[in-house]
This record gives structure tokens, sequence and C-alpha cells, in this order.
């Protein structure tokens, strides 16, 4: 019976980088790459009760044709009703002049950070407004004084990228995102455990970053859960417990995260931590196959070659087989079994990946 191997992490070697890659082959498999620094999403409003009939009649008088301008004396009118977000809600809408005007009044008359934040989101991605990462950081910057998190990290994310106020400044980002993630935001503390990992703002403590994954990662954030159940399954800064490992995995998959769903995906086709699934799992390789992960098509190819979880399909094989190759995935054992196709087989399974290949 087939087995897909699991991937393995090397401890020593997570560093800020791109993607994760695993091996499937009885050799030695690479160590994952970290996954990227998270960016700042769109600013979220502070929830808020929901209005009265007479308010959102007020509210909803203007109508406007999608990718138009709400009237600027209606919009403007609505601020200091304190059930109703317009600066969010123009900006929701596409309507960033509006968001940016109702924005700019706010922050100047009422000091809110929220909209302070939010100018520095436009200003930062010239919506509304030209492109200034200077006007940007100001604005982040007296939002997060006045305690914003999602503007502490936003600044600790241009300021390590050195946008605005001078060269980067891995220091003071530092010191931003320690302020955000004490304030409970998961982006600031997976971020700040990457930090901690690669050991050149701060000394390499692996403990520290599993607790502040651990963070980020019961709030929700997928990338925080696929990255502590790397840490579950290696014993990294935590004991080694699969099937916490496996359960961090499953969040994260079903979050959408792609490398979680193959991490998944192995471990329910070998019953590593869970209960076996085979055909639970050839779903989840399709999924991420679908997704053009090289990892999921070539564990895919080899599943539908052997017939097990799946019925046995060569040609099908071969054709993820040749999609995983043009993303450097190559596989002698899958080489051989193209080989052995006959002429026909093969040239059915060349087009199909030519097809797929050029309406991806």
């Amino acid at each position: 019976m087939p087995s897909l191997r699991p991937i393995s992490l090397a401890a020593a070697l997570l560093l800020l980088a791109t993607g994760a890659s695993a091996q499937m082959s009885l050799t030695p498999a690479p160590p994952n790459p970290f996954p990227k620094p998270l960016e700042p999403e769109k600013p979220k409003p502070t929830p808020k009760a929901a209005a009265k009939p007479a308010e959102k009649d007020k509210a909803a008088k203007p109508t406007a044709k999608a990718g138009t301008e709400t009237p600027a004396p209606d919009a403007a009118a609505a601020p200091d009703d304190p059930n109703v977000d317009l600066v969010y809600g123009a900006y929701q809408r596409g309507f960033y002049k509006t968001a940016f005007d109702l924005a700019m009044k706010r922050a100047q008359e009422q000091g809110d950070p929220k909209a302070m934040t939010m100018l520095g989101e436009l200003y930062g991605n010239a919506l509304g407004t030209k492109r200034d990462y200077n006007k940007a950081v100001e604005w982040y910057r007296r939002a997060a004084d006045l305690g914003d998190r999602e503007a502490m990290f936003a600044l600790a994310m241009a300021r390590m990228a050195g946008r605005g106020g001078g060269p980067a400044n891995r220091e003071e980002a530092a010191k931003w995102l320690a302020s955000s993630a004490k304030l409970g935001e998961p982006k600031a503390a997976y971020n700040l455990a990457l930090l901690y990992l690669d050991g050149q703002t701060f000394p390499q403590d692996v403990k520290r970053a599993a607790e502040l994954l651990r963070v980020a990662a019961d709030a929700g954030n997928p990338e925080a859960q696929y990255a502590l159940a790397t840490f579950y399954k290696e014993g990294t800064g935590v004991e080694k417990n699969l099937e916490q490992s496996v359960r961090l995995l499953q969040g994260a998959s079903v979050a959408g995260n792609v490398a979680a769903e193959v991490e998944y995906a192995i471990a329910l086709y070998n019953g590593t931590g869970t209960p076996k699934n085979e055909y639970a799992a050839v779903a989840l390789l399709r999924k991420a196959a679908r997704a053009n992960n090289p990892i999921a098509q070539n564990r895919l190819a080899h599943v539908l070659l052997n017939g097990q979880g799946a019925p046995r399909d060569p040609v099908e094989a071969i054709k993820w087989h040749l999609i995983a190759k043009t993303s450097g995935k190559g596989d002698l054992m899958l080489d051989e079994a193209q080989a052995q196709l006959s002429a026909e087989d093969r040239a059915k399974a060349q087009e199909a990946a030519r097809k797929w290949l050029g309406a991806k």
C-alpha cells in the first residue's frame, strides 16, 4: 500500500521566506521555508449598535450607481451619528474620495483613531488621494499613539519595509508589533513570532515564538495555525503532539491555507494523528492541486497511479505529474510510469497537461 510521506521541517531553518514544500519519497524531505510576514488588512470599523428605524431611513436615502461617489452633502451629514460608520461604509463600496473626506473630517475634528488609521490606508494605497507613504505613516503613528492596535501593526510593517520616515527600522517595527500584539492583534503576534524565529532583531527564542503563534492561532489566523501545527509535529518550542498538530492543520485547512490542506491530506491519508480517511485526503489533494500546489499535484499523481483512495487513472496521474514538473517538482518514479504508458495514453496525458496549463 503506498504511503504519503508527511512534510518534514528542520527547526533551525525556520526563516522568513515564501511558500511551503514537502517530499513524498522515502529520501529525507527538504525543510519547509517559513511563510512570509502578513501584511495589514483593510481597516475594520468598531462594531456599533443597530440604527433606529428613523435613522435607517435617513441613512438609506442617498442612492448611487456602482462606481460613483456618494453625494458629498448627504455623506458629510452623518459622521456625528454614533450608530453609523459612513467612513468605512464608503470605503467598502469603493467610494474612496468620500471615505477620505469623511475620515479627514473625523480625524481633525474628533481625533478619532479609527479615522486616522483609515487615512493611513488610503494614503498608503493611493485610494481617493495620491499615494504618500510619509503621510500614511504620519496618520498611522498618530492613531497608534492613541492606542489603535491596527494602526500599530500597519506602522510596524511600514517601518519594517522602510516606508515613510527613513530607512527600514526593525527595532522600531518590533516595538510596534509587540504593542499591537499585547492589545490582541493576531497578525502582529504572528509577525512578532517570526522575529523571534529568525534571531536577527531578538535572540532566537522558539518557545516565545510558539507562545505568540498560539495567540494568533487561537484568534483563527490560518498562517499561525499552520506554523504552530509544524511546531507540534516537530516538537519545536512545544512538546511534540501529533494530534494537536493535526487539529491545527484542520483549522488552517478549513480557512483555505493551501499548504495546510496538503499537510492535512497527508495526515488523513496515512492516518497520522487522526483516523485514516483516504477519500477525504484525496478530495483535499485535488483541491490543493487545482490551486496549483505542486506538492499536492505530485501526491495526487501517485494516488491516481496506484488507485489507492481513488479509482486508478494513469493518464490523469501523468497529467498531474507533468503539471507539477513545470513548477520544479520532478519525480523519477512517475517519469518511469510515464514511459510505460502507451503512446496514445502519453499523448492524452500531455495534451491534458497542456490544456490545464494554458487555462490556468
